[in-house]
């Protein structure tokens, strides 16, 4: 099992609005593509204004085959481009795939 960390900076005042779309639209295309999550977090303390989540995946393969076909997914793509009418909601994205340890609780 690999994980991918991922951190959004979320664009001034598009938090709300990018919650929204990760519980409406993203879930639902994550679940499709055999993306599972593990958890989403924002901070209580520390850097406000990111939005951290954790996926998990068989191995590098099937993220790349998931990442993909969710990329290309047409439908998707029009829901996400409906939620940004306004502007972006994302600055930037900051992605790492992860390995666990021998001793790591989560394998």
């Amino acid at each position: 099992m690999i994980y991918e960390l991922r951190v959004y900076e979320v664009m001034p005042g598009k938090m709300g609005a990018l919650n929204k779309r990760f519980a409406e639209i993203t879930h639902g295309y994550f679940q499709k593509y055999g993306i599972k999550e593990i958890g989403y977090w924002t901070a209580m303390i520390g850097t406000s204004g990111e939005l951290t989540y954790m996926l998990s995946y068989p191995d590098l393969a099937a993220r790349e085959k998931a990442w993909a076909a969710f990329g290309a997914d047409a439908q998707r793509q029009k829901e996400f481009a409906e939620t940004e009418k306004d502007g972006p909601l994302v600055a930037r994205i900051h992605s790492s795939i992860l390995s666990p340890t021998a001793y790591s609780p989560l394998k």
